[in-house]
């Protein structure tokens, strides 16, 4: 097995499919605002670390290319570049022998699972065949029987080495044609020497060929390939699961009233779609006719049937449940929610975290080493067996299979694989690997309340003691806002509220809403902006300065928000609260909590400052908030987390979003990065000590070809076994991963 396994769509031979034009890679690109482009290629010739290398320089330094990424569980690279002049970037791919594609979705046959299987199947056929013959020879027959059935075994060997080996040699070919090398080389290199020492001995009628040894070789490496083939899908099921929520097509119709079926990635914002009964919705849009039941995720994780009907948002994954209705797609296929989230997820896996970038650099410079060391291995031998180049070729080859890289290769991109699955299977969506890293070396957690620590659904505790006339001014302006408090108000104003017409009609964050109602200037916010006095406190409704009307709320705490602060406190970690909302109100929920430092009455920009000096002292902060507000704090903190509920400018500078109630996801992704990154440093450990040990034996020429094909395939077996590992930790609201991406429709529409 190498650290160059094919997996997933990309691992199919570039010469299967069109390399993308320019055209097409223009098409491809969506906008990220701000002028930036992003555009996702895959690259099936990507292996190892030498690959993601060559492949991310060589892409980041063209002009207007911002940033290159490379996945190497999906062979995906992500490209970020500046809108207008598009950049050279498939001609500089295909120069260095990376072909790039546009991907396709996964489908429910894994094709490289099944060539994987082929191969060794018929290198498994090939092996046992040749053994039966070695059986006779090993016996003692005589010279010209053996010669007859070393013959034969190579006749035999001959298509075994070009079908089951062309896995290898493929990518060894394309790398050696390009000036470079990777770990599949000095495996084709030991495979080809190995036929050819048994090839050279049959022509001279040897008493010895090892036909069966070098089809064994290819054989225990193709097993340890599958193995490892099998596992990273294991590991990538979150993945899957999610992205396979989305249907092939959809019926589309027409104006003159004629329908066709339109495949999913040929829809478009506009189109009109209809969704039977058991169906899925293929892309985001909002219901035009019919009114049915959806299938969809609840705050908690449980499935509950939610209503929709003409003007209901809908998304991408849902599943349709009563009746049939018609849809107006409002966003493509490669733009729906769904596809943010897978996207999401591979950016975890891909990410450059610290661990992730040593691995890579090592990874990059052994491909040279291990051809170095083989040959200065050969070179010792032939001095020090006297010239016995059959001896001498037979350790060098036993050098070059043992000493690759596989497990070094695989101890940081499985870990995060299995993490972010892990994180997934929790209703936590991480947004980059790295921030994992970021998230276990915490020492201090900064809650903002409401919305965070409280849900953010506040309810208007006075709203009886208000003038109507007022109450319907304040939910005029409520409305207007994405504010907690200010929904709140919103919702509290009666049905039969006659309708206020309101001009000029701004927002400040941190602040309130204003606008005019004839000649006066409205306020609804925080009393010390609404009103001329600086010293009031609460949220107010003000007309040119003056009180009209003051609100008091009710919050209830989020599910297990003290259970989650004790626990951060048991593993040393510092809790502060830090709250734009009055003192009372910010005393009495950190009361609840048992939390002794708090922060009332705090701006945005100060909540930026905060972090700042927490920062200054030397404390690597977790910060956790919702609000439009808590953006700049969000972005300012060494690590941060936001709930589903945020608004989109929090979620969007987030680290991690968590798309359930319970902040009980805050202490178990905190302890999902810890574990990761013990499992990361053990993984190391592992690669590290099996070179040690393998590598000086193998030298001393104590272990056959075979013999190192067979502990090459276990040391990276070991590694992903041990990634594995981290499904197995506990706590938390667990559901499995498939169940969450069948039911995680409705809660996800928020995110992104």
């Amino acid at each position: 097995m190498s650290c160059c396994a094919p997996v997933a769509e990309g691992a199919l031979a570039a010469a299967e499919r069109p390399v993308v034009s320019a055209e097409e890679l223009r098409l491809a690109s969506r906008s990220l605002g701000g002028g930036v482009m992003q555009v996702e290629l895959a690259v099936p010739d990507v292996h190892c670390g030498g690959c993601i290398h060559a492949v991310e320089s060589t892409l980041s330094k063209l002009d207007g290319v911002l940033s290159a990424r490379v996945n190497l569980s999906t062979r995906r690279v992500t490209i970020k570049y500046r809108e207008g002049k598009l950049p050279p970037i498939v001609e500089s791919l295909v120069s260095i022998g990376y072909p790039p594609h546009l991907f396709e979705e996964e489908g429910t046959k894994d094709a490289v699972l099944s060539e994987l299987l082929w191969a060794t199947g018929v290198a498994g056929f090939a092996a046992g065949n040749i053994m039966l013959l070695s059986v006779s020879v090993w016996s003692g027959a005589e010279a010209a029987t053996r010669d007859l059935f070393h013959w034969i075994s190579a006749l035999i060997a001959i298509p075994a080495l070009f079908y089951a080996g062309r896995i290898f040699f493929r990518s060894a070919w394309n790398a050696v044609l390009h000036g470079r090398t990777n770990m599949d080389v000095p495996i084709s290199i030991g495979v080809i020497l190995a036929y050819a020492l048994s090839l050279y001995e049959t022509i001279h009628s040897g008493p010895h060929a090892y036909f069966d040894g070098a089809v064994s070789l290819l054989f225990f490496l193709l097993i340890g390939r599958t193995l490892d083939h099998v596992m990273r899908n294991r590991a990538r099921v979150a993945v899957t699961s999610l992205a396979r929520l989305a249907p092939r097509g959809a019926t589309v119709l027409h104006p003159d009233g004629s329908r066709d079926y339109v495949p999913l990635n040929e829809i478009e914002p506009g189109m009109v779609i209809a969704v039977a009964v058991g169906e899925r919705i293929p892309v985001d849009g909002v219901v035009m006719e019919g009114s049915t039941d959806i299938d969809c995720s609840m705050a908690t994780g449980e499935s509950a049937p939610q209503p929709a009907q003409p003007g209901s948002d809908i998304r991408a994954g849902m599943l349709n449940l009563t009746h049939p209705i018609t849809m107006k797609a409002t966003a493509a296929a490669k733009d729906s929610f769904l596809a943010e989230m897978v996207r999401l997820m591979e950016a975890a896996e891909s990410s450059r975290a610290a661990y992730r970038r040593l691995a890579d650099r090592v990874s990059a410079l052994y491909a040279p080493v291990v051809h170095l060391t083989a040959l200065l291995t050969f070179i010792g031998w032939m001095i020090w067996s006297g010239g016995d180049w059959h001896l001498s070729i037979t350790i060098a080859i036993a050098v070059l299979i043992i000493t690759c890289p596989c497990a070094l290769g695989l101890a940081v991109p499985m870990v995060q694989v299995v993490a972010a699955r892990r994180l997934f299977e929790h209703g936590i969506m991480a947004k980059d690997g790295s921030a994992m890293e970021r998230l276990a070396n915490i020492d201090t957690a900064v809650f903002d309340k409401t919305g965070t620590l409280t849900v953010g659904e506040a309810r208007l505790a006075n709203a009886g003691e208000i003038d109507a006339e007022a109450l319907a001014i304040a939910a005029a302006l409520g409305a207007r806002s994405n504010h907690p408090l200010s929904r709140a108000i919103a919702a509290a104003a009666p049905a039969n509220t006659k309708p206020v017409q309101l001009a000029g009609i701004t927002e400040q964050p941190g602040f309130g809403v204003e606008a005019k109602i004839g000649s006066s200037v409205y306020r609804l916010g925080r009393a010390s902006w609404a009103l001329s006095d600086d010293a009031a406190e609460g949220t107010v409704l003000a007309r040119d300065g003056q009180l009209l009307a003051s609100f008091r709320f009710e919050n209830r705490l989020r599910q297990d928000a003290a259970e989650a602060l004790e626990a951060l406190r048991k593993r040393g970690i510092e809790v502060e609260i830090m709250s734009g909302d009055t003192r009372a109100q910010v005393e009495a929920i950190a009361t609840k909590l048992g939390v002794t430092r708090y922060h009332a009455g705090v701006l945005p920009g100060e909540k930026a400052v905060r972090m700042a000096e927490l920062a200054a002292e030397g404390r690597k902060v977790l910060m956790v908030g919702d609000g439009l507000n808590d953006a700049p704090a969000l972005a300012a903190a060494y690590v941060s987390m936001a709930p589903a509920t945020a608004a989109d400018v929090g979620r969007n500078a987030a680290d991690f979003v968590f798309l359930h109630e319970s902040m009980n996801a805050v202490p178990f992704a905190h302890r999902v990065a810890r574990r990761s990154g013990q499992l990361i440093r053990q993984n190391f450990g592992i690669a590290v000590v099996y070179n040690l040990i393998a590598v000086p034996i193998a030298i001393l020429g104590y272990v056959t070809p075979l013999v190192a094909a067979v502990a090459m395939s276990g040391s990276s077996v070991i590694v992903v076994a041990n990634a594995l590992r981290l499904l197995r930790l506990g706590g938390g609201q667990k559901r499995s991963a498939a169940a969450t991406a069948r039911r995680a429709s409705h809660k996800l529409q928020e995110v992104m």
